[in-house]
């Protein structure tokens, strides 16, 4: 008897996470498009759904005409039901924000990075303040908060402590989900920010339709997340999609790894400011940080400028053409802070450099897109990662409990709000 009703109860639970999951990434829905959509029953949509109101989990979102019959009142799910915190801990800074469940920002706090290897301590206590003020900017209870979902560079093991081993960063071994445990009862989750960057594009921006897809990360370092069928391709221990530290030059520039002459080093950020400083006498670019000299790098784009920015240009596409002819993606999307800042000004030489060094049948094949979130779609991602438990759990219990570290989700469609 036991068994039975914990299969019942399963079930239960299950019917519930598809209905949820299905309301929140293409709702507003009516019960009758859930039925079609899922295969439950009428009955059984009407019962679940009703629980979920009941619970102010989902609520009506308005009401569209029928055929023939009453009009069909809309389902959504209920954007203050809970909040999420995502965070980016990138190269020069470190951003968290705060969301409710339609993904509509609602406050944020930066602070910066000064060392180029970060002390694992400090950046804790940056997420952990971040975590406090912008809860208090939104006026949001903590309990409010479904999870911190936190994006690093480097490898994150996927256990409970969320191991970091962070290379280019000095970080070899760090515990950092249970470092942030030590500080908040609010659920963690940690996992690389290029997949962040990927799970955001897939679910919301320029990756959407997508099922065999590439979101390429370009900043201070260079990283990828692979999308086969759907699914995020993670490899054995979680390190897929280091594409910056493939070897583009034999023999070349040292890269922040150790290693000799990485993509990173030519279409990195750093990297790119190094090779004009280099070629300009050791004249660095004008500008207090790396995002303000690479604008000025691009504002000023001629003589040694245009030189550096145009073997930029040939190396990213030779870097994008070897995602297409290992991958045959059928879309690439470049972002990253400097991903963004090159394509704007560079998309169409890009796509043709590409198509200089990728096999032509699978570069026919591919688009090649710039992403459509901004600089702030890694945090956006990150902020993600605690919505899995609750579309998983079918909005059971959004109770903090004890943190827990999550894969990454399926990507999917971005939820509409109307």
């Amino acid at each position: 008897m036991d068994a039975r009703r914990t299969t019942v109860r399963d079930m239960r639970r299950a019917n519930r996470a598809v209905l949820l999951t299905r309301i929140w990434l293409d709702g507003p829905l009516s019960r009758h498009e859930l039925g079609q959509a899922t295969a439950l029953s009428l009955a059984s949509v009407s019962n679940l759904v009703g629980e979920m109101i009941d619970e102010g989990l989902v609520e009506e979102a308005g009401s569209v005409e029928s055929d023939g019959g009453r009009p069909r009142v809309l389902l959504r799910v209920a954007p203050g039901y809970g909040y999420l915190v995502g965070a980016d801990v990138g190269e020069t800074r470190i951003q968290v924000e705060l969301f409710d469940l339609t993904m509509t920002a609602l406050a944020k706090a930066e602070y910066p990075i000064a060392a180029a290897e970060p002390d694992p301590g400090a950046v804790v206590a940056h997420l952990l303040h971040g975590l406090t003020a912008v809860t208090e900017q939104a006026g949001v209870d903590p309990d409010a908060v479904l999870g911190l979902g936190v994006a690093v560079s480097g490898t994150v093991e996927r256990t409970a402590d969320a191991v970091v081993h962070a290379q280019t960063l000095g970080w070899e071994g760090v515990p950092l989900g249970a470092m942030l445990r030590a500080g908040t009862d609010i659920p963690v989750h940690v996992d690389n920010g290029a997949k962040t960057l990927g799970q955001a594009e897939m679910w919301f921006g320029a990756g959407r339709g997508a099922r065999h897809a590439v979101v390429a990360l370009v900043g201070s370092g260079v990283g990828a997340a692979v999308i086969t069928d759907g699914v995020s391709y993670r490899g054995a221990h979680s390190s897929a999609g280091e594409w910056g530290h493939t070897t583009i030059a034999y023999g070349g520039r040292q890269c922040r790894c150790g290693n000799l002459g990485c993509l990173e080093a030519y279409v990195g950020a750093e990297g790119i400011l190094d090779r004009y400083r280099l070629a300009n006498r050791g004249r660095p670019a004008a500008g207090g940080d790396e995002e303000s000299a690479l604008g000025e790098l691009l504002r000023s784009s001629t003589g040694t400028a245009a030189t550096v920015l145009d073997d930029t240009v040939g190396y990213l596409g030779a870097g994008v053409a070897t995602l297409i002819n290992l991958f045959n993606p059928e879309r690439v999307v470049l972002g990253g802070w400097a991903g963004l800042a090159l394509g704007e000004r560079f998309l169409p030489r890009i796509r043709e450099a590409t198509a200089r060094h990728a096999l032509r049948q699978p570069y026919a094949q591919a688009s090649i897109e710039l992403c459509q979130l901004g600089p702030d779609a890694v945090a956006m991602g990150a902020a993600t990662l605690p919505m899995v438990r609750l579309l998983r759990d079918g909005g059971v219990s959004r109770s903090a409990g004890a943190a827990r570290i999550e894969a990454t989700p399926r990507p999917g469609r971005r939820p509409r709000t109307r």
